[in-house]
């Protein structure tokens, strides 16, 4: 049996610099291998952000990020990213960023930059849904390959059922249960996922150990962030008909994880906000199990119950 690893998010957010043709900087990356007619939309994320993060180079850090999916990624291709240095400031620094294929542009995104300051700290429980207290913890809770063993169903392949349990990256607990098959437990807005990689994260060229966790936050959050949308609607991945897309992102990293933080447990706490006309938005908040709040997504994304079609 081959090694479960961590490798797929390493190998997403190494960057080969390439010659720009519309602004300052560019790099190209490949989209990694899943088993659904499009690319994982995390990896443009998640390349997006170390696209920006190379180009800052004193001592900023990314804190926020917002950006919209336009077209669909074709599997296993380079994207051609294209670097804006839109403004330097003492404080503050801006960056746009663009993914193309086959110079189609599929991915837009603004990236701003933070010295950082002297501040008061303030972490909010959450109003709603699952926080820390009274989560099982991730050694009580069955792993994607413990849970989809002998199991069966719906649109369910032997190669999506590899990409769930293994071909990720990170090992991912749902609380309550996973929604691959079915819709484990009561169909309430909110769940929260476990992960962490499977193994150590990698150094990668080009970025800093702590630019590089901040891209695994980027890369790992798009996995489930529609899922508390799908639990509520009774909607599990595997259910015939469902085609799901990102449509647009925003991401805020409040504080930088400390050393080797992003290779243990943390925990991903989501909630749906809406649902209508074909999209549903939800929120998420990673949290260490300190309960140390380091970053906020939000996410849209279309869900469509019928089949097929391209949006």
């Amino acid at each position: 049996m081959t090694d479960v690893t961590s490798e797929v998010f390493s190998t997403a957010v190494t960057l080969t610099p390439a010659e720009p043709t519309r602004h300052e900087l560019a790099f190209t990356a490949v989209t990694q291998p899943c088993p659904w007619p499009k690319a994982y939309g995390g990896d443009m994320v998640a390349q997006a952000a170390a696209a920006a993060m190379r180009s800052v180079t004193d001592g900023k850090q990314l804190h926020s990020m917002h950006s919209y999916f336009m077209r669909p990624a074709e599997i296993g291709e380079k994207v051609h990213y294209e670097v804006e240095l839109l403004r330097d400031g003492r404080g503050y620094a801006t960056r746009q960023v663009r993914g193309y294929q086959k110079d189609k542009p599929l991915y837009v995104c603004l990236a701003n930059f933070a010295a950082g300051e002297p501040g008061a700290s303030f972490t909010p429980a959450p109003p709603d849904g699952p926080s820390l207290a009274g989560v099982p913890g991730p050694e009580e809770l069955a792993d994607s390959a413990g849970y989809l063993d002998g199991r069966t169903g719906g649109t369910m392949t032997t190669a999506s059922k590899a990409y769930w349990s293994t071909g990720r990256g990170f090992d991912m607990r749902h609380v309550p249960g996973p929604l691959y098959l079915t819709v484990e437990g009561e169909p309430v807005p909110h769940q929260a996922v476990w992960l962490r990689p499977f193994d150590a994260l990698r150094p990668v060229d080009g970025l800093t150990d702590a630019q590089r966790d901040t891209a695994a936050l980027a890369y790992v959050c798009d996995y489930t962030i529609l899922e508390p949308v799908l639990r509520v609607l009774g909607l599990p991945w595997a259910q015939d008909g469902l085609v799901t897309a990102s449509l647009d992102h925003a991401m805020w990293f409040h504080r930088p994880p400390a050393p080797g933080v992003t290779d243990g447990w943390l925990l991903y706490a989501q909630q749906a906000v809406a649902a209508e006309s074909g999209r549903g938005l939800a929120t998420g908040r990673f949290l260490t199990p300190d309960g140390t709040h380091l970053a906020t997504v939000v996410q849209e994304g279309m869900i469509r119950e019928g089949r097929g079609g391209s949006r």
